[in-house]
């Protein structure tokens, strides 16, 4: 099958992305950067947008800039230049190995930060270590920028909070200045670089003593949209590294797994408390090295 027809615009500037869509009346007009959702999508006629604006060209979407407080990623960011970024792996280690977890290569060369977020995959990795560590979504439209705290950015399943006219400029993930910090990524799934069925990511740092004194912890695949585990990072703090069974129970009050083709409802809860805790002891571990 072959898409539906459409018009196609490739923008030169952000201001132009930006006329394009507060222009859009009651077309639907979507942005495409690497496609690697949306081609799929349209090639099967779930998805028949009316014009596809290319951002390719637009120069100001793309890169990684160390700010101190926060790295800034360009929405328009390849997956495998985060992979290959020194400042990422430096900086934000959880988003490090998070994103080698992204499909194949081939896939991480053509795919962007900002596509993965904005589509919302439940069980995405990039999205789950960004809400971990509570980044901040950038919005441009006509009307000027908007800041959003990424905690209130997924709605549901494929649904972000995002209107028709914005568009995604810019990530602010936060740089944790932490002495002994340690963080893991964990997921299964089908085979190698299938979409994950669950995920866990985990920051953790550790006080002087050895207890936790910091803890960011996401999960993927465990819900209609990925998941900050906040009762269960405010339940870890001050306990001693070896105290995390105590608590782990937390995570069957924070998650609402469904059935699907792919898992269980009842093995999605299972393997989110087994990731989880895999994930916790993980990053424990590193930050006591």
């Amino acid at each position: 099958m072959k898409a539906a027809a459409f018009d196609y615009v490739r923008a030169s500037s952000v201001d132009e992305i930006c006329r394009l869509l507060a222009e859009a009346g009651d077309e639907e007009r979507k942005i495409i950067a690497g496609g690697q959702t949306l081609v799929p999508l349209m090639a099967m006629r779930m998805a028949r947008p009316d014009m596809l604006i290319d951002i390719n060209d637009v120069a100001e979407l793309a890169g990684i800039d160390d700010r101190g407080d926060y790295v800034s990623f360009g929405a328009g960011t390849r997956q495998r230049a985060i992979e290959r970024s020194d400042i990422v792996s430096d900086r934000l280690p959880l988003v490090a190995k998070a994103v080698r977890n992204v499909g194949h290569q081939q896939t991480r060369n053509r795919g962007t930060i900002g596509g993965s977020i904005v589509h919302g995959d439940p069980s995405a990795e990039l999205p789950m270590a960004a809400l971990a560590l509570e980044a901040t979504m950038i919005l441009r439209s006509v009307s000027g920028e908007t800041e959003i705290p990424i905690d209130g950015f997924f709605e549901a399943a494929m649904v972000t909070n995002i209107e028709p006219e914005q568009l995604l400029t810019e990530i602010r993930i936060p740089v944790w200045q932490d002495a002994r910090i340690g963080t893991s990524f964990h997921e299964t799934s089908s085979r190698q670089g299938d979409f994950a069925l669950v995920a866990a990511a985990a920051q953790i740092v550790l006080a002087a003593d050895g207890s936790i004194a910091r803890a960011a912890i996401s999960v993927g695949g465990a819900a209609p949209s990925p998941v900050k585990l906040h009762a269960l990072e405010a339940a870890l703090i001050g306990k001693p590294a070896g105290g995390l069974q105590d608590v782990i129970a937390l995570v069957d009050e924070e998650i609402d797994p469904e059935t699907d083709v792919h898992a269980t409802a009842d093995y999605r809860r299972r393997v989110t408390r087994k990731l989880v805790s895999r994930a916790v002891e993980d990053a424990i571990a590193e930050a006591g090295k």
